[in-house]
């Protein structure tokens, strides 16, 4: 039996903004309960209900959990670009679904020349996920769809797909790919790259 995916991204793309002060709150206290109880009683993240933001603060936090805290201070260094892809490599270790698909399909499709990535695209990859992971059977059809548009937001706001769905190669700074390199190949691998590149960026 495969291991059940987690499937909590239903809203908010990236949060590029908002991560960058909830990551800016955790350094300073090394606590992410602190920063997450930060983000909500000051509103940090700018949401009209109390609701809202325990919500997107947990999920902002739990995401950036995944980052160690080089990567966390780099959060706040990067330029908005780079700041966006380290997100998503986040996104990919919070959310093995977001990883398969990103080296599955985003990544496959680039290396075979097809730039245009559609939902059909999307469709087959649940699919065929859907044969080994009971959890996206049992989904309603209104949550699988905002799954989907929250996967393609996150793509278009880490520059990795254009408004027309197109395939944006990734263009990662050198103060970025020697953070994720130390991590060896497996983050690279979720960028729209060649070989070629992934060579290049590691040590």
């Amino acid at each position: 039996m495969a291991e059940r995916y987690r499937l909590s991204f239903t809203t908010g793309g990236l949060f590029v903004q908002e991560a960058a002060l909830v990551a800016a709150s955790y350094l300073e206290t090394k606590d992410w309960a602190k920063a997450r109880a930060q983000a909500r009683h000051e509103n940090l993240l700018q949401v009209r209900t109390a609701a809202a933001a325990t919500r997107i603060s947990k999920e902002i936090t739990a995401r950036l959990e995944q980052l160690d805290d080089q990567e966390l201070q780099a959060l706040l260094d990067l330029n908005l670009h780079d700041r966006a892809s380290l997100l998503w490599v986040a996104a990919c270790r919070r959310y093995t679904f977001i990883r398969d698909f990103a080296t599955e399909v985003l990544r496959e499709n680039h290396l075979r020349l097809r730039r245009h990535l559609s939902f059909n695209d999307y469709e087959s990859f649940y699919s065929s996920k859907a044969l080994w992971h009971a959890e996206l059977d049992q989904l309603a059809a209104s949550t699988q769809q905002k799954l989907r548009q929250n996967l393609f937001r996150m793509l278009r706001e880490a520059d990795l797909l254009s408004d027309k769905q197109l395939i944006l190669p990734a263009m990662l700074s050198l103060e970025l790919t020697t953070i994720l390199a130390k991590q060896g190949r497996r983050d690279l691998l979720v960028f729209p790259a060649s070989e070629k590149d992934i060579q290049k960026w590691l040590p």
